[in-house]
């Protein structure tokens, strides 16, 4: 048999294409090997940030604990608005294994329909709220369910006093300032929230852990204001009495220590309830006091007066003619009430004579009455620094026409706020110098540490000290006393000031008989005076006179103010009434006491200065009130509330369920 034999050149080519193979083999195994470390480098090093924080994603958890937003608080230390622990509860809708039956439990514990909860259980999506702002009370028993895919927060929700309702404002539901000092102070307010860092064990159990760093928060400043709450209720009671007694559109007031500046109360009506906001607008947000111009009318002529008492060196005795009652300028009429002739400068300031308040604007000039209505804060912002103030609107002299100068001497083509009138006339009151107005007293930490505290501060010397005095004797407290502010008079304390009634401009004329603005702005005692007030009454349909409107508001405000206040009772030397038959807020609004423990629905009726009578399980919850939430009540009264025991309410060191996945 023939043996075939493999020749050198086959058994080259051979070896040659094993070599080559062998090459291929070794560059793709070291292909590999390079592309695993460079894998290795990337992941170790390279990435190793992102692969870390993916990791912890897998076993680690953080969890933001809320800080406790601050306090407002009046002047006196209660509290206007304080923060109040709830429950929100959230789901996963993938995640929920029975929706029918946590739709059915959640009907049953919130009162809503079945449908509602099965609709939300059934969204495409991974968070949606179920219920939010649930009192503890009422979310208790199904806190202590476990329901797959559904879990809770505890948050807050901001309780309010209801009263100064435009200046306090508002927060959101997740307890961001929306309006007034609760939006301008929120970062003061709201603190730092702080963070929980826990990790999960193979079978979904939580624990804190032990490497991490726990930030604790740091709960918000409380805000002390100059607002005395119960002169505030006062107020607001008084304005609201003169809305419905005169038919008129709204109405507006302010009270205000003249020495320092601090306002002491500042109201607008219509108002709103801050505890149920359904249907509430823009509109009955604003502060009108501060935001709101107008044609002060007769309250403007503390500027004529000014003039002609400092510049003119007229005194009261000066003779000043009334034409009549009627002066022609450029083809336009100004008419008085009644006809005047040759009377003293003090007898017109008295009966509020507009001719003789245009005669003396123009014999003092417009740069000598434009430089006396800048220096008496008119045409420039306050400074109070409440959120919307207006700075009114002075037109600088070179753009006055022909008859803007005496027009602007009894109150006409100048717009102003009503806390501008009221500071012109606490100037006067305060020997001519100006102040400004502020509503801050000072800003607390959580520790009790003022890091923040006002104190008054002198704007401008307006008027020289014995201008001022002379103006308040001689002119204004002659309004009072013997003029058209007479009902605006307090029993026992002289007071001075002046009734300011002025026709709006409607549809381009001032025809209109029902569109009229009455005012009052004055001080008191006049010969030391301490505390300055306007009233300001928008549309009065039934009488539109100040002297009839709004002077007598006045009066009831600040004579009730002084019986409730001990503070202006020492302040004037008065002697103080006993306790008991002091004067205060007369009446409140009735809380939502359903689904509070027995102990908190007592503590909130007693902040609101009302009785509780309880029946039914002690200790329980509130399942019914026997005075509907938001009626008005007078204080003092019991409201009966029926007690029911829910299931144990769970403890607060039990960590929040929460679904894994779900939007943080």
């Amino acid at each position: 048999m023939n043996q075939q034999q493999t020749t050198p050149e086959a058994k080259g080519t051979s070896d040659h294409e094993f070599g080559l193979r062998l090459g291929v083999m070794t560059a793709l195994m070291l292909l590999f090997f390079l592309a695993i470390v460079s894998k290795l480098l990337g992941i170790q090093v390279l990435d190793v940030k992102k692969y870390r924080a993916k990791a912890s994603r897998q076993y680690e958890v953080m969890l933001t604990e809320k800080a406790r937003r601050g306090r407002i608080l009046d002047r006196q230390g209660r509290p206007l608005a304080e923060s109040v622990e709830s429950i929100s509860f959230y789901a996963d809708p993938k995640l929920v294994t029975d929706a029918g039956a946590a739709a059915r439990l959640l009907s049953e514990t919130f009162g809503k329909s079945r449908g509602h909860y099965l609709d939300l259980l059934r969204k495409k999506r991974r968070f949606v709220w179920l219920e939010r702002n649930v009192p503890v009370a009422q979310a208790a028993s199904l806190m202590s369910r476990k329901i797959e895919g559904i879990g809770f927060r505890r948050e807050q929700h901001r309780h309010y006093l209801n009263v100064a309702a435009q200046l306090i404002g508002l927060t959101d539901r997740d307890n961001k300032g929306i309006s007034g000092l609760e939006k301008s102070f929120d970062k003061e307010l709201r603190g730092r929230d702080g963070v929980r860092v826990f990790q999960r064990s193979a079978t979904g159990e939580r624990y804190p852990a032990p490497d991490a760093e726990q930030v604790q928060p740091m709960n918000g400043n409380d805000v002390m204001l100059t607002i005395d709450a119960d002169v505030q209720g006062i107020l607001e009671e008084e304005i609201a009495r003169a809305v419905a007694e005169f038919k008129a559109s709204s109405a507006m007031g302010i009270v205000m220590d003249a020495r320092t500046g601090e306002i002491i109360a500042m109201a607008n009506y219509p108002t709103f309830d801050m505890n149920r906001r359904s249907g509430l607008t823009a509109d009955q947000m604003r502060n009108r006091a501060v935001t709101d111009m107008f044609e002060p009318g007769s309250t403007f002529k503390i500027v004529m007066a000014a003039a002609a008492t400092e510049s003119l060196q007229w005194r009261v005795d000066q003779p000043v003619d009334g034409h009549g009652g009627t002066l022609t300028l450029y083809g336009k009429h100004i008419r008085d009430h009644e006809p005047f002739g040759v009377i003293t400068f003090q007898k017109a300031i008295s009966v509020s004579s507009n001719v003789i308040a245009a005669t003396t604007a123009m014999k003092a000039g417009p740069e000598v009455f434009y430089r006396y209505a800048r220096a008496l804060g008119f045409g420039q912002k306050s400074g109070v620094g409440l959120i919307g103030e207006s700075g009114g609107r002075l037109k600088p002299v070179s753009r006055w026409g022909k008859l803007t100068l005496p027009w602007m001497g009894y109150g006409y083509q100048v717009m102003a706020t009503p806390l501008q009138v009221l500071q012109a006339y606490a100037t006067m009151a305060n020997d001519g110098t100006r102040m400004r107005p502020f509503v801050i007293r000072s800003v607390t930490d959580s520790e009790g540490k003022k890091v923040m505290e006002n104190a008054p501060l002198k704007v401008a010397q307006a008027l020289k000290p014995e201008t001022s005095r002379y103006m308040a004797k001689e002119y204004f407290r002659e309004v009072v006393e013997n003029g058209t502010g007479k009902l605006a008079a307090i029993e026992g304390i002289p007071v001075a000031g002046k009734t300011g009634t002025a026709q709006k401009l409607h549809n381009g004329s001032y025809q209109g008989w029902r569109y009229y603005v009455a005012s009052f702005a004055g001080f008191f005692p006049y010969d030391n005076p301490q505390y300055a007030a306007i009233i300001v009454v928008d549309e009065p349909q039934t009488e539109y006179y100040a002297s009839a409107v709004a002077a007598p508001v006045f009066s009831r405000v600040c004579g009730r103010a002084l019986a409730s206040s001990l503070e202006m009772q020492k302040r004037l030397s008065m002697k103080a009434p006993e306790k008991e038959l002091l004067d205060s807020i007369s009446t409140v609004i009735v809380p939502d006491l359903k689904g509070l423990r027995e102990s908190e629905a007592a503590k909130l009726l007693e902040w609101y200065g009302l009785k509780m009578e309880p029946a039914g399980s002690s200790g329980g919850s509130v399942i019914s009130q026997s005075i509907a939430p938001g009626a008005k009540v007078q204080k003092e009264t019991t409201v009966r509330v029926s007690l029911a025991k829910r299931v144990q309410q769970v403890m607060d060191t039990k960590q929040d369920r929460r679904v894994d996945g779900a939007a943080r």
